[in-house]
């Protein structure tokens, strides 16, 4: 027995009324009578029993009954594990006691009754079907048990699960049941078959082109080793049926199949084995929205040979192949494409302005671009710094820079009258480019001539290069144009220097004022290894001269009639001179990444000759790589676009082994669907959640309210709960059996959108171990155990069983009559309240009346004298 008190703040009225009291006593003490310290103790119990009386207090009487539930998963994930529970039941019931009280109950998504409470005999029957078995709500379960059970008696819950949950969160429900009167003890079970094969994931692209090569993706996870045919279907009609082995663990299938016709898509893949534990888990579907065919822009220049179209499939994708000359300058004709590919283009044919629009296409628009190697692109065509090389996944620069040759450079660049405006700022941007180009310690000139040469940057090693680059962009346009002297300063510069590579680069857009020797000029250079490329810029320059100038000085001659091609220019020479760029060593690939390119290589990697370097920037993901760590297959996202970097070239000189092998239409049909927009131009998006719900949203903000009907396949309408989380946003649950569910989304200005939803089997079908995890957090926070053995079920509880016994009337009724008492006393004396006892003793004395009477008259007598 145990004495509690529900409202003991109360108590502290004790310490005023204490303090009262006791000054009460130390002052009239002394003057108190007999009587009066009776009554004086009297009080002091009265106030103590109001105010014991006031704090609720209730005694705890012992109850020898307690109370045990076994509490059954029998969700799917439990399958047919009934008869070997009940016989565990069976057993543990042998060490029950008469105070204790059973009940059997199950459950899965919901919750039933097998065997209400009872201290009876507990005979086990059939388990009742269990209608939900597709889900496990653990939280709800516990919930409803501790609802049934009488809380003032100790309780112990026997769990029979795997702690697999699907619905609800236990852990939020243990919170609420720790520190009460009941413990969960945990009997850990699995499922009995230990043969099973499921499809965990079946992938299909969510947006597809009509006739492209779509790559199906099958996941399947097995117990063990075993023989089965998967089976694919499209629309419901058979497109591939293949055998496979499986083996204990992961085993991923990949599949490509080329669509017909526009529209929702809906594709299905089935594995049929002999001996499955579950065949629910055996099928899952997914959808692919077709729209019309894709078109590839294919660029090449000059004649260079492109085999891009011609392996491609043709039926799937619209193909048009042009020059880079005639590239155009316009966004709207490059966004009447899906994606682009530049083989082995040189950037000074293309233009700074060309790149900048392609740029946006991609960046704004979601055009895919894909750059191919060849010795006209990456760094040796000349795209250092340009827009190319920022939307590419790599950069021109390459790693090893302490191999490269030293290197001395002279720029002699035209600032004559002519040169002013968009040409001179081209070619200073020109000029600066390339100093970025050139590493700490190369040997750098920058001659400025017009009617004479002007030195700005001495012919040195760049140390700073910051301050060479301010040099170059102040230089202002001058006068006359004197080519001659100009470009004998630099050869004069150049001579006695001892470098491995010495180079000048001559730009002008006009014709020199005097007429001297250059054939001498350049023969002489030429013995101390000096070489020199030049670039007419306009229709006025002396072309024939510059070009006898770079043919004679075993350098490149750039006819340049679009001043914004000028940088790209000479990047490329700053390129070829600086860099080793080619590594033509033959080898072997390494691939990583996604599967939709390590699929290709299962049988084998293809032989490579030669790539171009370069370097894979930090956000990359590289698929193919070199022996030396180089990208030779590089892709990112760009904005809203995709694109891809492939290092080796599409004609077979720099492919070797590749452009022979099996699979090189599927390397570049897999490239073209890479590159193809990845985003739906559709008004409303549709994501599922982690809680089986799908959040609906209008990303152009132009909804305030979203109307949501769901069909199933079979044409019937589903039932719809749709939660408004913001204007143009919603969160849609839907009540269906796995398969496909077809959307309908509208909102308030009729704009309406069709989209088919595949809804998976249940997580209860998949193969997954009993969470332990789980199983052991329920028992140590509710201080129960994980049970091992039946006998262990009926052990003593640590809990005690007890029943309030509320004193509260009592203690109030005793201040009553103790306040009654002290009245009756302080007002009428001691006598008064034992005059019943006296009169009943005096009549037990007979005495003589007479007698008595004389008496007490003598004595009143005696008192008035």
């Amino acid at each position: 027995m145990d004495l509690r008190v529900d409202q003991p703040l109360w108590l502290l009225l004790l310490i005023p009324i204490g303090i009262y009291f006791i000054w009460t006593w130390k002052k009239d003490k002394k003057s108190l009578k007999k009587e009066g310290k009776k009554v004086f103790c009297i009080r002091i119990i009265a106030i103590l029993c109001l105010i014991l009386g006031i704090t609720n207090p209730y005694l705890l009487l012992p109850i020898k009954e307690e109370q045990v539930l076994f509490l059954i998963d029998r969700s799917a994930s439990l399958q047919g594990t009934d008869q070997q529970i009940t016989e565990w039941i069976d057993e543990s019931l042998q060490s029950k006691k008469s105070s204790h009280l059973v009940g059997v109950y199950t459950f899965a998504e919901n919750f039933q009754t097998e065997i209400a409470l009872t201290d009876g005999e507990i005979n086990l029957p059939v388990f009742s079907p269990m209608a939900e078995a597709g889900n496990t709500d653990l939280a709800k379960a516990l919930q409803l048990s501790t609802g049934i059970v009488e809380p003032n008696k100790a309780t112990r819950i026997v769990l029979f699960t795997d702690g697999l949950e699907t619905v609800g969160s236990v852990k939020d429900e243990i919170v609420k049941i720790a520190g009460g009167n009941v413990t969960i003890d945990v009997v850990q079970r699995a499922r009995l078959s230990s043969e099973d094969v499921a499809i965990t994931s079946f992938e299909t692209p969510p947006v597809a082109f009509e006739g492209e090569q779509q790559q199906l993706n099958v996941t399947l996870e097995a117990t063990s080793d075993s023989a089965a045919e998967l089976l694919l279907y499209q629309n419901d009609q058979l497109i591939t049926r293949e055998q496979i082995k499986i083996v204990p663990g992961t085993n991923t299938y990949t599949f490509r199949n080329a669509s017909k016709g526009e529209g929702l898509l809906k594709y299905e893949a089935q594995v049929v084995l002999a001996e499955d534990g579950l065949i629910e888990n055996n099928k899952l579907t997914s959808v692919t929205n077709v729209e019309s065919s894709p078109r590839l822009l294919v660029v090449t220049h000059d004649g260079n040979s492109s085999t891009i179209a011609a392996v491609i499939d043709q039926q799937a994708i619209s193909t048009d192949v042009i020059d880079a000359s005639v590239l155009p300058f316009d966004l709207s004709n490059y966004l009447a494409y899906d994606a682009i590919i530049f083989d082995n283009v040189p950037g000074h044919v293309v233009g700074e302005q060309k790149m900048t629009v392609i740029e946006q296409a991609v960046k704004n628009f979601g055009v895919g671009f894909m750059m191919v190697g060849g010795k006209n692109s990456f760094g040796l065509g000349g795209y250092f710094k340009s827009p190319i090389e920022r939307l590419l996944p790599v950069e021109m620069e390459i790693k090893g820079k302490q191999q490269l040759p030293s290197l001395g450079l002279i720029i002699v660049m035209d600032r004559s009258g002519s040169m002013s405006g968009t040409k001179l700022e081209y070619a200073k941007e020109a000029a600066a480019r390339s100093v970025e180009m050139l590493r700490e310690g190369d040997t750098l000139g920058f001659i400025a001539f017009d009617d004479r040469p002007w030195e700005i940057i001495e012919a040195a090693p760049l140390n700073d290069q910051e301050s060479a680059v301010e040099s170059i962009l102040s230089v202002g346009p001058g006068g006359g144009t004197e080519i001659y002297t100009s470009l004998a300063a630099a050869y004069e510069k150049l001579s006695p220097l001892k470098l491995q590579r010495k180079h000048i680069i001559l730009l002008t857009d006009g014709q020199s004022a005097t007429s001297n020797d250059y054939q001498t000029l350049i023969e002489n250079g030429t013995k101390e290894l000096i070489t020199v490329s030049t670039v007419a810029v306009g229709q006025d320059a002396d072309r024939a001269l510059l070009e006898s100038l770079a043919e004679m000085g075993g350098g490149t001659f750039y006819d340049v009639q679009d001043e914004s091609t000028i940088p790209a220019i000479m990047s490329t020479e700053t390129a070829m001179i600086s860099r080793t760029y080619i590594e033509d060593n033959p080898f072997y690939p390494t691939i990583y990444g996604d599967a939709a390119w390590t699929s290709l290589f299962s049988e084998g990697v293809p032989q490579l000759n030669a790539y171009i370097a370069t370097t894979p920037k930090q956000t990359a993901s590289i698929i193919a790589e070199s022996e030396k760590e180089d990208p030779v297959l590089v892709e990112w996202m760009y904005g809203l676009g995709r694109t891809i970097a492939f290092t080796s070239d599409s004609t077979g000189e720099w492919s070797g082994d590749f452009a022979r092998w099996k699979n090189w239409g599927d390397f570049w049909n897999t490239a073209v669907s890479r590159l193809l927009p990845a985003y739906s131009e559709v008004p409303f998006s549709i994501q599922k959640s982690a809680d089986e719900s799908f959040t609906v949203t209008d990303p152009s903000g132009k909804s305030s309210f979203l109307e949501v009907a769901a069909v199933n396949e079979k044409g019937e309408e589903l039932s719809v709960t749709s939660e408004a989380l913001a204007p143009g946003k919603a969160r849609v649950t839907v009540d269906s059996d796995p398969g496909l569910v077809f959307f309908r989304i509208s909102n308030e200005q009729d704009a309406v959108y069709q989209a088919g939803i595949s809804i998976p089997y249940s997580e209860e079908y998949k193969i997954q171990k009993p969470s332990t995890e789980t199983l052991e957090m329920i028992t140590n926070r509710t201080n129960g155990k994980l049970l091992t053995e039946p006998s262990e079920v009926f052990r003593e509880m640590e809990l005690s069983s007890s029943e309030k016994q509320s004193i509260q009337h009592f203690l109030l009724l005793v201040a009553i009559i103790l306040f009654f008492i002290d009245i009756t006393i302080r007002r009428f004396g001691f006598n008064l309240l034992f005059a019943p006892f006296k009169k009943s003793r005096k009549k037990l004395e007979p005495v003589n009346s007479t007698t008595t009477t004389n008496v007490g008259k003598l004595v009143r007598e005696k008192k008035k004298r």
